[in-house]
């Protein structure tokens, strides 16, 4: 291979990547299909009915509930869970602020679990260690679009008699075991902003098996109104809950989006797959682990690039774009618990609520508290593949990878 790009080298890529098309003349027409109708509220109107029932479908649940964005899913599944101020909640330190912010929200404490090196999941065993008696729930994110594990997750949920939350916002028609991630815990969280497999621009979907949960998510989407009962000569609050509702846009859109999503994984899967057999043997740089009987609809690509072998992640990251790769640093870059927001405590004022909470206990958000998370962030390139990609484009990575690799100093 030639000289690096970045040092005067031919690149590898010239050309730009397949820009992601995703959408089409199908939302056009489902949109002017509901602008015409001259409803966009979702109570009166097809579109956003239309689509979760076909979500409902897909994923062989009873209960689906739009909202405006996988935050707002979130917040959905917590306040569906009707927890008490200063009750606990683990998660994931890599993640969207999305995952988390709903848990203050709710005024609940977020915990800390660290992850797994290899899948960048979290780890069961330190999410059991990391268990009060005020923990009540557990929110597993599906990372980069491949399961956790959830035979191990109902085992620590059904010990300590927890709930079991699935973001599956990376993670569409991802399966573990034969079983569809987000119907395998209590609830299942998704998001469909516009990077996502199925997307709208920005909305989200809350689902359940569970006859109360899903009655109570409907009611928590809407102020806590009943939409079940005559409301011509009243309202009904039940108790008190945000507006996340869908409107008929993105309803629109999502009916259309719905009917490709099997090809967007499918297609993901494939390519993201074939990369990593492609990378397998290259010193230095990590692939991610892909668990046995396990979907990885790869979201994104998480390379992992190994400082015990004297590589260096950021010069590493600037070799690759040099050579025409679509790649970055780490995502979200470093875990949520060490941005200011959760390791001040800057919530509700100056008065640092929930943490300072008679109901809870004062949780500390420190470096070092997740190890394995802190390597990942400090370690991990980012590459960015659709599924518009080609086998070729795929091949052109690789050379950049095994390129970047061998001719990079090392430290």
């Amino acid at each position: 291979m030639s000289k690096l790009a970045i040092d005067g080298g031919k690149p590898v890529r010239s050309s730009p990547f397949p820009r992601r098309m995703a959408y089409g003349l199908e939302e056009a027409q489902q949109v002017i299909e509901a602008l015409n109708s001259q409803d966009l509220f979702f109570a009166t109107g097809k579109k956003v009915y239309r689509f979760l029932s076909e979500f409902k479908e897909l994923y062989g649940v009873k209960h689906a509930t739009a909202s405006t964005s996988g935050t707002s899913a979130i917040h959905v599944a917590l306040g569906a869970l009707n927890l008490e101020p200063g009750d606990e909640v683990i998660t994931t330190p890599i993640s969207d602020m999305g995952t988390v912010a709903p848990i203050l929200l709710q005024n609940c404490i977020p915990v800390f679990a660290d992850v797994e090196l290899g899948t960048c999941n979290l780890d069961p065993n330190d999410v059991e260690r990391k268990i009060t008696e005020r923990t009540r729930a557990i929110i597993v994110v599906h990372c980069w679009g491949q399961p956790a594990n959830m035979e191990r997750f109902l085992e620590i949920s059904k010990k300590y008699n927890l709930r079991l939350i699935e973001d599956c916002a990376q993670a569409h028609l991802a399966r573990y075991k034969g079983r569809l991630a987000g119907t395998i815990g209590d609830m299942g969280a998704f998001s469909l902003q516009q990077s996502k497999h199925m997307t709208c621009g920005d909305g989200g979907i809350t689902i359940t098996n569970d006859e109360e949960l899903g009655k109570r998510a409907d009611l928590f989407v809407d102020k806590g109104c009943d939409w079940t009962e005559d409301r011509r000569y009243r309202l009904k609050y039940s108790f008190l809950a945000p507006c996340y509702r869908m409107t008929e846009l993105q309803g629109a859109v999502l009916i259309a989006q719905i009917k490709k999503l099997r090809w967007v994984v499918e297609r993901r899967q494939k390519l993201g797959d074939r990369l990593t057999e492609l990378l397998k043997d290259v010193d230095g740089v990590h692939p991610p682990e892909r668990a046995k009987d396990v979907d990885h609809r790869y979201w994104g690509y998480p390379l992992r690039i190994d400082r015990e072998k004297g590589l260096s992640r950021d010069r590493f990251v600037e070799a690759l774009s040099a050579e025409g790769i679509p790649a970055g640093t780490a995502w979200p870059g470093k875990p949520l618990y060490l941005y200011d927001m959760l390791r001040n405590h800057i919530t509700y004022g100056t008065s640092g609520y929930p943490f300072t909470a008679k109901e809870g206990r004062m949780v500390e958000y420190h470096e070092g508290l997740c190890p394995n998370a802190e390597r990942v962030e400090e370690e991990m390139c980012t590459i960015w593949i659709n599924e518009f990609y080609s086998e070729s484009d795929i091949d052109d990575i690789s050379e950049a990878v095994h390129k970047v690799a061998l001719h990079l100093p090392r430290r």
